[in-house]
């Protein structure tokens, strides 16, 4: 199954700004971001906030995130009219503005990074009516997720490389060929020829990673029902539960969604759904990356997965995620 965003500055200058200027001096002299992860400052009007726009903006950032089992937003919003932007606001990891203005010439959507802080993510939108607005943020709704998407995970892999724990990149790639990159806290819990699991835990949360292979058959390698197959084989045989005779599997309450994605020279099927223990009332949120080894003779698997049962868990879900996103082939992975 495929399924294929100075002190007072107001609002139309910054806009300017945004959609004008070149790199804002050098980035090294650039404070760091602020802000929490996953929010989002929206610099607005009151009046369009209320209206139209703001409805679709919040329509597009704060729809569920998928797959958690509770309802949680993809982003938390903040709303600062134009006259309140100051500096203190600038710094924010993700900024979007919306100037509608009546002499905007070139109705558009621009995307810029680092403006007045680092790593920061700042879109604008500029319209010359709600209207016009409305569409652009309809017209480019799945790339302006995607820049926040990217953004944020760009962050974590960065923190990640910058607080890495070495013992476990070579582990991992002399099973897979290559390796995610893992930061200081996550520890080997199991190890086999062909499965590895990782993980970071506290007291009330656990956030996992799987590494395992098996044979390209050459034939519906990355369907659903392939890839959901060959998972309950591995986890039923690797990842027992508290008790006897439980274990984990995949949740057949939701189905799985399966992507088909391509991403800094990789292609893989992406696959998001529930994981839960066998005879026992544990469960959680997963990702899957599969993909072919270098050689084409092997399916590696990488899946990331989440159990807070206490907290909200987009956050620690975007955190793991982001980890299997950072998998490099080991001939290219700094030294």
């Amino acid at each position: 199954m495929k399924r294929f965003f100075l002190f007072f500055v107001l609002l139309p200058l910054v806009v300017s700004m945004v959609s004008c200027r070149g790199n804002v001096g050098k980035k090294a002299l650039l404070p760091n971001i602020s802000g929490k992860a996953g929010e989002i400052i929206v610099v607005i009007n009151k009046g369009d906030w209320e209206g139209g726009v703001g409805s679709e903006l919040r329509n597009l950032l704060t729809s569920d995130c998928p797959y958690l089992p509770q309802r949680e937003p993809l982003y938390t919003l903040v709303n600062i009219a134009p006259a309140a932007f100051t500096n203190i606001f600038q710094i924010h990891r993700n900024i979007v503005f919306v100037d509608i203005d009546k002499t905007v010439v070139k109705p558009g959507v621009v995307y810029k990074t680092d403006m007045w802080a680092k790593p920061q993510c700042v879109i604008a939108v500029n319209a010359p009516d709600s209207d016009t607005a409305v569409q652009l943020i309809k017209d480019n709704s799945e790339r302006i997720v995607n820049t926040l998407e990217q953004a944020e995970r760009d962050r974590v892999i960065a923190n990640t490389k910058k607080f890495e724990e070495l013992s476990l990149r070579p582990v991992v790639n002399a099973m897979a060929g290559g390796s995610p990159y893992f930061p200081i806290g996550y520890s080997i819990k199991m190890q086999t020829d062909d499965f590895i699991w990782i993980s970071y835990e506290t007291t009330y949360t656990n956030q996992g990673i799987f590494i395992y292979k098996y044979p390209a058959s050459g034939k519906d390698d990355f369907t659903e029902e392939n890839i959901i197959a060959r998972r309950n084989e591995f986890l039923k045989e690797n990842v027992p539960g508290m008790f006897e005779n439980t274990y984990m599997t995949t949740s057949n309450a939701v189905p799985p969604l399966v992507e088909y994605i391509k991403y800094n020279g990789r292609e893989f099927a992406q696959m998001r759904g529930y994981w839960e223990v066998y005879n026992d009332y544990m469960g959680g949120p997963f990702v899957s990356h599969s993909f072919y080894s270098k050689d084409g003779k092997e399916i590696i698997v990488l899946e990331a997965f989440v159990y807070a049962p206490r907290y909200d868990k987009r956050g620690y879900l975007r955190q793991v995620e982001s980890i299997i996103y950072s998998f490099e082939w080991k001939e290219n992975q700094r030294k």
